[in-house]
């Protein structure tokens, strides 16, 4: 590759446009990983703060909320408690296997990873401190990394 300003600017504008494209990625996926992972946290301790109660207090604990909801019959409390129980763990299971499946933890971070690359090449590479032949060999090597980020549409 012939090493002029031109092959070097062309070489930073497609930098550029990647690191929007993985921006924009990360603009999408970081709130949503961080939704799945709070809806499994939160889900899993409302759960187990669910059955808590019977499991620890037993009949004298269904009693008080009985008691406390003016509830005709116990029976109520348990179905209410095991139910929400029931609802929260399933919202926490599909919430991590979802998150899981799609692996949006490690997606994120090797798109965290490949921006921080590619910012510190396209500095390397503007400050001429870079041959632009080893600079498009780390570029493509960066970009692989990422290979599920799409492209920015042109504006």
């Amino acid at each position: 590759m012939n090493e002029t300003p031109d092959t070097r600017q062309l070489l930073s504008t497609r930098i550029e446009q990647k690191q929007q494209a993985v921006r924009s990625y990360l603009g999408r996926e970081r709130p949503r990983r961080n939704r799945l992972s709070n809806v499994s946290i939160v889900g899993s301790a409302l759960a187990a703060m669910l059955t808590a109660g019977p499991a620890f207090g037993g009949t004298g604990f269904t009693q008080a909320l009985q008691g406390v909801f003016s509830l005709n019959d116990d029976s109520v409390v348990w179905r209410v408690l095991c139910l929400g129980a029931v609802l929260l763990s399933v919202a926490a299971a599909l919430a991590t296997n979802f998150a899981n499946s799609h692996s949006i933890a490690d997606r994120v971070s090797a798109a965290e990873t490949a921006n921080a690359q590619l910012e510190g090449l396209r500095d390397t590479l503007s400050f001429g401190h870079i041959d632009t032949n080893d600079a498009l060999k780390l570029y493509q090597q960066y970009v692989a990394q990422v290979a599920f980020v799409d492209e920015v549409a042109s504006r």
